[in-house]
């Protein structure tokens, strides 16, 4: 695999890019990447023509065209193509939200004072903001619930970071 050096916004555009490609299964527009990531669409398809020529997406011309991301593109971003995904359920403001959850890296466990968890969503980051109370889980096999609040958001990601106030497993053996 080689590795392939992105810009902020071209990383940013390609997470939105696959992000949006994974919930809908379609091709996204330009317009639509815009809106998302806040910039003007001329400028979402000049970025799209370079990562398009970097192999990262592929355009789709006619009325229901737009771009897809190549399976290059989920290496770029460190993100892996899964047909049926788990789902785990996000709250935040007492509210659910439809995102999946792909990764949840725990920092400083071992201090209560300064444990953090980062997660990485597949879908957009933009509705978090620092300060929230966030609620993630169960997780699918081990039933793990995180409670904390919003410490950074990290948009070219789709990474959030957050001050874990509480995390509980339950103590029978997980499903297999």
């Amino acid at each position: 695999m080689v590795s392939i050096d992105l810009n902020n916004s071209q990383r940013t555009m390609l997470t939105t890019l696959v992000n949006r490609y994974q919930q809908t299964g379609e091709a996204v527009t330009g317009e639509t990447i815009a809106e998302e990531i806040d910039r003007n669409p001329g400028t979402v398809r000049n970025q799209m023509q370079s990562l398009t020529s970097l192999g990262l997406v592929e355009g789709i011309p006619g009325p229901t065209g737009g771009f897809k991301p190549t399976s290059e593109a989920f290496d770029a971003i460190d993100r892996q193509q899964i047909d049926e995904a788990e789902s785990v359920v996000v709250a935040h403001d007492y509210e659910r939200v439809d995102v999946t959850v792909e990764e949840i890296n725990f920092t400083n466990v071992h201090d209560p004072e300064k444990c953090r968890a980062r997660f990485h969503l597949q879908s957009s980051v933009q509705d978090f903001s620092e300060g929230q109370a966030v609620i993630l889980g169960p997780t699918p096999i081990s039933k793990l619930v995180v409670a904390g609040t919003v410490v950074a958001v990290d948009e070219s990601n789709s990474e959030i970071l957050l001050d874990v106030a509480k995390i509980e497993a339950p103590v029978e053996e997980p499903e297999k």
